[in-house]
């Protein structure tokens, strides 16, 4: 598989299937892995990133998941316009293109695998799927985790568990994560109550794009926010059973909307669906708010004939570094305006 590959296919997590995938986008485990004498990638210099890079390529390029069709990228091979669309399709970090020398990632060839390497930590495994699926994804990350750890030396301690960069990662490494799509939430004016008590947890709320973003389109990313002192098994029945209780309100509220304000939801999902379907200039912000309420639409069964897929993947493919590649012309903010309008007329039909 090429970079360029990925622009013909829909993202595997994209997919709008799995478990409660009217309300979880996606769900995503990650783990963070050192190797044991070699230094942390933040304070290593060029030659001691290289030594790293070195030690684990091999090891990833042999993965089933990998070798198969996957995808292997030096950051410093890859220009800024694919760098950005990693980012977009949640298969990189920001940290990693911040400074590309002696990075890299591995990419299964659904998109679901990620791997990044000399990143914040020698080695962040990302297993990223559709719909509330926390236990498929743990499952798959420990199986990639298991393979490596037979043929890496990774930083341990018996005290602490896995070393990492970062100490809210120390322990088992591992970051586990959600998006939810909350709109009914958000129309209730319910949604800040539900995030306020989702931190009181231990947990941490971000946006659609992860770390650093705001809550776009009434996504919000939920994830534990320390991996010391607890299993993963019980890190990840803690989020699973929050999760659970924020579908419920969110249910809840969508019953709500359905029978006490129906026709203030119906105006609201049918004119975003008009917009999008007209217009011939629009922002990402405008086409994200408006992309939520036509997913709202869908899932209350109001729109037939346009599926969830359809709308996730727009999401993404909206996006600045997305628009550049399908049309393989750079654009001011403008062209990419109506480009979008153009790309989300062709595909709301």
């Amino acid at each position: 598989m090429k970079l360029d590959d990925l622009m013909k296919q829909t993202s595997g997590w994209l997919k709008g299937t799995g478990p409660h995938s009217e309300i979880v986008f996606s769900s995503r485990v990650r783990l963070a892995r050192n190797l044991e004498k070699v230094i942390f990638s933040n304070w290593a210099n060029k030659d001691q990133l290289e030594h790293a890079l070195m030690m684990i390529e091999p090891k990833l390029k042999a993965l089933e998941q990998i070798k198969n069709n996957g995808l292997y990228l030096k950051m410093s091979d890859v220009s800024s316009i694919d760098k950005q669309l990693l980012v977009e399709r949640h298969l990189i970090s920001r940290e990693l293109v911040a400074k590309v020398q002696s990075k890299a990632v591995v990419i299964s060839n659904d998109e679901t695998v990620s791997i990044m390497l000399n990143e914040e930590d020698h080695l962040r495994i990302q297993v990223l799927l559709p719909g509330f699926a926390l236990d498929d994804c743990w499952k798959k990350s420990e199986q990639i985790d298991s393979v490596l750890e037979k043929q890496l030396s990774f930083a341990f301690s018996v005290k602490w568990g896995y070393l990492t960069a970062c100490p809210t990662n120390t322990g088992t490494g591992i970051r586990a994560s959600v998006m939810l799509h909350l709109p009914a939430l958000v129309l209730t004016k319910q949604i800040n109550r539900v995030i306020q008590a989702v931190v009181k947890l231990g947990l941490t709320v971000r946006g659609l794009f992860g770390e650093g973003t705001e809550a776009a389109g009434n996504f919000f990313q939920i994830s534990n926010q320390v991996s010391l002192g607890r299993s993963e098994d019980e890190i990840i029945d803690n989020i699973k059973r929050i999760i659970n209780q924020i579908i419920e309100y969110e249910h809840n509220a969508r019953n709500a909307l359905s029978t006490k304000n129906k026709s203030s939801v119906d105006d609201q999902v049918w004119r975003s669906y008009g917009i999008l379907k007209n217009a011939h200039i629009i922002s990402s912000s405008e086409a994200i708010e408006l992309l939520s309420n036509v997913r709202l639409g869908i899932d209350m069964g109001l729109i037939k004939g346009l599926t969830r897929e359809v709308v996730n993947e727009l999401f993404i493919l909206t996006q600045p570094a997305h628009l550049q590649k399908l049309e393989k012309k750079t654009f001011n903010s403008q062209q990419r305006d109506t480009k979008r309008a153009e790309l989300i007329r062709s595909k709301i039909t």
